[in-house]
């Protein structure tokens, strides 16, 4: 029997995915991950890769108390100012929809 004890689980609704896809340019990562820091939402995984020049990312977060519109809203005038596309859907949501 283990002493350890299992980490807390997050509420769903307190997390969120976050997608990237456009070029390939520097600064898209970031880019992303100084804005989620200026709103105090955490990264708690990361995944990301280039094939043939087009980068890809995404990304869990723990959006703690950060507002989601406020979070919406920024990446989407990131979006625009880095010429990707990013989505950002809660946890929930996107487990919904992508259930296999």
């Amino acid at each position: 029997m283990s002493d350890e004890t299992e980490p807390t689980t997050q509420a769903a609704s307190d997390r969120a995915i976050i997608s990237v896809l456009g070029a390939d340019r520097s600064g898209i990562v970031a880019a992303v991950a100084g804005l989620l820091a200026e709103q105090d939402v955490n990264i708690l995984d990361i995944s990301q890769t280039i094939l043939q020049g087009m980068f890809t990312m995404t990304m869990l977060v723990d959006l703690g108390g950060a507002d989601f519109s406020k979070v919406h809203d920024g990446l989407n005038a990131l979006s625009g100012r880095l010429g990707v596309q990013v989505t950002i859907q809660r946890e929930d949501v996107f487990k919904f929809m992508y259930r296999l």
